[in-house]
């Protein structure tokens, strides 16, 4: 048991979050130190020459000034301050002849690197850090022309420069450890820190595996990816619990529309079933039978076109469509039907326009429009059928003088199955309406309805122009 949460901790993404800030930081930290600790080397050793150039030009001076009796009482001055295992003078011809020097005492395995004097000039002395065998710390040597035909040696130890090196190796030696082991407990609470939204969406999406379709996950506010990601995590469940809605909803919808024709063919079948037997009563069976089932299968083909349009499946054969010819051949089909009731279709179109749509079902559109029309509107009502151009995109209208829809179930009639109250007594299976708003947003459209009970009703679909070429 121990071993599982130990290996479920390594290959979490926290541990992996951490290891990767504490190495992160590691080196960032090692770059810092060591840019530190060159640049400190670089100033150190810097002020040393600039010392050592100082002591040379002073020398010169007094060389120049006062001679070799005068500067061999400084530089022995200058070796009694500072002490002579630190410092060391030394006078030469150009040929490494020795003139005078300090103390030669610690220094005797110290020689002339003739090299260095050979490439002198006046203004340009010659820098060299050598480690002598006797000694534990290095040394820094300058040469420079101090007179015609002399060179000076001047000799500083580096011990207190070295020793400053060695305690920052050491310091560094422990802060390091020291700061690699906090990065990693600072590593961890980053890690956490940025996957506590993560852990929530997690345990979210485990209550809701159980069943707790409510829950949601609580937002931060601070408007980081995770924070958005917990945003749409929760209009994804918004809309998830909404389709299971819509879902059960519609499956009760079907079962209560599809029980009605299959009870009247079971009835059908069983009265014939137990009256006399003869023909015209088994003929009448089967043709009852075959009207519902007809009538069974259209809702079913039309749940299914449905579901098609508004999910993309359905393909689109698009062609150039003419609105003119496209209004007049909808409403001459159903022109018969609307003298049947004393109903008069009138057709507005003021000018031409032309669409980029699949024309069969554009028809089908104008088609349930104008069916719907004409069975809400009693006889001697009017229907009146119009387009117009607004802002690129032709708007057709369908206006009837019908029982109208109240305003609370205007916003429903587009679902489903659903079919208002006055309506319940019309022959229908409430999928029309909710067929034209898939096929027109298919089209890159929309539909509104603009109703009122007892004032008629007009439904707008606003289909963009075909582009002008």
């Amino acid at each position: 048991m121990f071993s599982e949460k130990v290996n479920r901790f390594r290959h979490s993404l926290a541990f992996r979050l951490t290891i990767l800030y504490m190495g992160i930081f590691t080196v960032l930290i090692f770059a810092a130190f060591y840019v530190f600790y060159q640049a400190t080397i670089s100033r150190i050793s810097a002020r040393t020459d600039n010392e050592m150039e100082v002591e040379m030009k002073e020398c010169s001076l007094i060389l120049a000034s006062k001679g070799t009796e005068a500067i061999n009482e400084h530089i022995n001055e200058e070796v009694k301050s500072s002490g002579i295992d630190d410092r060391f003078f030394r006078l030469v011809t150009t040929g490494g002849e020795e003139i005078l020097s300090s103390d030669i005492g610690p220094w005797k395995e110290l020689s002339i690197n003739r090299n260095a004097v050979k490439n002198l000039t006046k203004n340009s002395p010659v820098f060299e850090t050598i480690k002598l065998p006797t000694r534990k710390y290095k040394v820094r040597v300058i040469y420079g022309m101090v007179d015609s035909g002399m060179v000076l040696q001047i000799v500083h130890t580096l011990a207190d420069d070295e020793q400053i090196f060695q305690d920052l190796r050491v310091l560094f030696s422990i802060l390091i450890p020291v700061f690699i082991v906090l990065t990693s407990f600072g590593g961890w609470f980053m890690a956490k820190r940025s996957l506590s939204s993560v852990e929530q969406v997690t345990q979210t999406a485990m209550a809701i595996a159980d069943g707790a379709m409510e829950k949601r996950v609580p937002l931060t506010g601070r408007g980081d990816e995770i924070d958005r990601l917990s945003g749409i995590f929760n209009n994804m469940l918004e809309r998830i619990q909404s389709l299971i809605a819509e879902m059960k909803e519609v499956t009760d919808n079907i079962a209560h529309d599809l029980r009605s024709p299959i009870t009247r063919i079971r009835g059908l079948a069983e009265v014939t079933l137990i009256s006399e037997k003869n023909i015209e009563e088994y003929q009448s069976m089967a043709e009852s039978t075959v009207e519902e089932c007809d009538r069974l299968l259209s809702m079913i083909n039309m749940m299914l076109e449905i579901s098609e349009t508004e999910a993309g499946v359905s393909t689109l054969s698009l062609s150039e469509v003419n609105v003119s010819d496209l209004i007049e051949e909808a409403c001459d089909l159903y022109q018969p039907l609307a003298e049947e009731k004393n109903i008069l279709i009138e057709i507005n179109i003021p000018a031409q326009y032309q669409l980029t749509g699949d024309k069969g079902k554009l028809q089908r559109v104008l088609a349930n429009l104008l069916d719907n029309a004409i069975k809400y509107t009693p006889p001697s009502g009017k229907i009146i059928v119009s387009s117009e151009e607004v802002d690129k995109k032709v708007m057709l209208s369908v206006y009837d003088t019908g029982i109208g829809i109240s305003q609370d179930e205007t916003s429903r009639i587009f679902e489903r199955f659903y079919r208002a109250d006055k309506s319940r007594s019309v022959p229908g299976a409430g999928l029309g309406l909710s067929l034209v708003q898939a096929i027109v947003r298919s089209h890159g459209g929309e539909i509104k309805v603009s109703s009122a009970p007892g004032a008629g009703s007009t439904f707008t679909v606003s289909l963009p122009l075909a582009a002008i070429s």
